[in-house]
C-alpha cells in the first residue's frame, strides 16, 4: 500500500512560480512510477506529468511542456512538479497518484486507470 499526501499548493500569480510536493508513505516509493494529474471546475482530470520510478523517464501534456517539471527523490520518497510561467489556465486541484510497473509503456502514463493511489490534492490558483 501506498499513501500519498500533496502539498504545496496555494495562490500564485503569472509571473511566479511554485513547487508542489507529494509525499509517498511505506518502503517501496523507489517500485512506484508516479503521475501528476488535475482537476478543473466542470472539466476531467486531465494528465499533467509523469515519471518513470528510477526518474530516467518524464512525460507531460503538451499544455505544460516547457513550463513545468516532474521530478523524484526516493531517498525522501517524494515526487515533485516544479511550474514555472503558470497561466491562469493552470488553475486546478493537482493530484498525485501512483502505480506499481516495470517499464511501462509511455502512453500509460496519461491514463487515469493506469494508477492504483491517488493522493486528496491540493488547489493551486494561477491569478493574473
Amino acid at each position: 500500500q501506498v499513501q500519498l499526501v500533496e502539498s504545496g499548493g496555494g495562490l500564485v500569480q503569472t509571473g511566479g512560480s511554485l513547487r508542489l510536493s507529494c509525499a509517498a508513505s511505506g518502503h517501496t516509493f523507489s517500485s512506484y512510477a508516479m503521475g501528476w494529474f488535475r482537476q478543473a471546475p466542470g472539466k476531467e482530470r486531465d494528465f499533467v506529468a509523469g515519471i518513470s520510478w528510477g526518474g530516467g523517464n518524464t512525460y507531460y501534456a503538451d499544455s505544460v511542456k516547457g513550463r513545468f517539471t516532474v521530478s523524484r527523490d526516493n531517498a525522501k520518497s517524494s515526487v515533485y512538479l516544479q511550474m514555472s510561467s503558470p497561466k491562469p489556465e493552470d488553475t486546478a486541484v493537482y493530484y498525485c497518484a501512483a502505480f506499481r510497473a516495470s517499464n511501462a509503456a509511455a502512453s500509460s502514463y496519461g491514463r487515469r486507470a493506469t494508477y492504483d493511489y491517488w493522493g486528496q490534492g491540493t488547489q493551486v490558483t494561477v491569478s493574473s
